[in-house]
């Protein structure tokens, strides 16, 4: 079994929690306004992908917490870590205190974990009048990424210089930043992504998705006809993960058990134009095809999928 020790780390109100019991814990976003503030590190094991398993810190970010992270519990916090998370209120007031205590964490975990990664998410982005989003979200990356090249020179390590991601729980970003973070921690996402595209080849289709089922994901994708909408992959997450937590829900209402409700099994969309199958694969991830010839049938696709794309290996 593979682990990978992931840090969430921000301050406190920053959307840590929120983001993460939306992506791992079937929330949805209305709901984040019920969660209190983390206590201390809350540890959640998340197993992804069979053998591969996501052990998730989420550090609270009182100011006192912090303090402590980064003094007598430096080494534990920031010990074998594979990927640091941290998450910037995009409207926090106090900003250069928010730098401050990341520079402290970023230096804490090139000491402790020298070749991990790191990713910064510039959240709730909604709250960001959508004519000023580019503006704000550039001035933001140029200021961590500034911030964060002070400590890649000091260690020398340019795995320091960071990714960045603008957010909110209430549209597909999320899914994007999580996506691209996960793509990260997934072994041989090269090899899946080489069969999904024979297979896309073979049955002449637009593009290939491979979804985490819990999650919903993306892990991998095979594209043959460029697409204009570049984040179309997220919005099927999200699309997706809505549907099938209003299902559950609906199947609750009903009395139905809430097992039931949550047992997504297969989509299948056709227009004049083209047709979409999204299906269960393996016990842990969901495919979709997209195909321009709507008169495909559905069970020939299934067909290949099985053929040319099994088994794929995720360990």
């Amino acid at each position: 079994m593979s682990k990978r020790k992931v840090l969430l780390m921000g301050k406190s109100g920053s959307g840590k929690t929120s983001m993460r019991s939306i992506i791992f814990a079937n929330y949805i976003a209305r709901d984040t306004s019920r969660l209190g503030p983390t206590m201390e590190v809350e540890h959640a094991h998340v197993r992804f992908l069979g053998n591969l398993v996501l052990h998730l810190w989420d550090c609270g970010g009182q100011e006192a917490f912090m303090e402590n992270y980064l003094a007598s519990q430096k080494d534990q916090i920031f010990k074998n870590v594979q990927v640091l998370i941290y998450v910037f209120d995009v409207e926090s007031r106090e900003l250069e205190k928010d730098y401050r205590y990341y520079q402290s964490c970023l230096e804490a975990l090139l000491q402790n974990s020298p070749n991990a990664k790191v990713f910064c998410l510039i959240h709730k982005m909604d709250l960001v009048s959508e004519e000023h989003r580019d503006q704000v979200f550039a001035e933001k990356e140029r200021d961590i990424l500034a911030r964060s090249q002070i400590e890649a020179n000091k260690f020398n390590r340019t795995n320091a210089v960071c990714q960045c991601f603008r957010s909110s729980i209430w549209d597909e970003t999320l899914y994007k930043a999580w996506s691209a973070i996960v793509y990260q921690l997934v072994p041989n996402v090269a090899s899946m992504e080489t069969k999904l595209k024979q297979f896309a080849i073979i049955i002449d289709a637009d593009e290939v998705m491979l979804f985490e089922k819990a999650t919903f994901l993306v892990i991998a994708q095979a594209q043959i006809t460029q697409h204009r909408d570049v984040h179309r992959f997220e919005k099927v997450s999200n699309i997706i993960k809505q549907f099938k937590l209003s299902c559950r829900q609906k199947f609750q209402i009903c009395f139905f058990c809430s097992k039931l409700g949550s047992q997504f099994e297969c989509m299948y969309v056709r227009n004049s134009k083209f047709a979409a199958f999204i299906d269960s694969f393996t016990c842990n991830t969901f495919i979709m095809v997209v195909l321009s010839d709507p008169t495909v049938c559905k069970s020939l696709v299934c067909s290949f999928i099985f053929i040319c794309c099994f088994p794929i290996n995720f360990t």
